[in-house]
């Protein structure tokens, strides 16, 4: 089985790049095995509908990303099933989130959708031409980091922590890669 775990968002636009961020961070600190399945992880900033034939590659999929929520507070992290996204949930966090979700709604009706998780939580800042992480999305990463272990956990993966690059460090540099 092939997993995909797909950061979606604008790092040139503070807390909306961090479904990026987070990918990185586990393409750089993080090392995964399994007997069988494999992991790749991809930086899908913005690209949306683009990265719909490789979506339709992969069995199951994680995306990574920032949402918007009634009732929520900035920093808090939610992760649950595309199917059963919950009805407080709202896909205007970002200037991209409605394309996205545009991009899920067609691949599924293609029949090409992926099981897929969402691993989302909300932005303090969406600002144009800032690469510094607010403090809450800082936090909520540290939530998102043990989510997406235990998750991986679950469905067989073992991993080793090889480094120890800060996720701030990581969105200083993310222009570059």
């Amino acid at each position: 089985m092939k997993f995909l775990v797909l950061g979606i968002g604008n790092i040139m636009f503070a807390d909306e790049g961090i479904g990026v961020h987070i990918c990185n961070f586990f393409k750089k600190n993080y090392e995964f095995t399994h007997p069988i399945h494999t992991l790749d992880f991809i930086d899908g900033g913005t690209l949306a509908l683009q990265l719909s034939y490789i979506i339709a590659s992969y069995d199951k999929m994680i995306l990574i990303d920032c949402i918007d929520a009634d009732d929520a507070s900035i920093g808090d992290v939610f992760f649950f099933p595309y199917e059963a996204i919950p009805k407080n949930i709202n896909w205007s966090g970002s200037a991209h989130e409605v394309e996205m979700l545009q991009t899920l709604q067609y691949i599924e009706l293609l029949g090409d959708l992926p099981q897929t998780q969402i691993l989302a939580c909300i932005p303090k800042r969406i600002e144009p031409m800032s690469f510094e992480l607010s403090k809450e999305i800082l936090k909520a990463s540290e939530i998102m980091e043990k989510t997406l272990l235990d998750y991986l956990k679950k469905e067989g993966f073992d991993y080793e922590k090889i480094a120890d690059h800060s996720l701030q460090e990581l969105a200083n540099i993310a222009y570059k890669n």
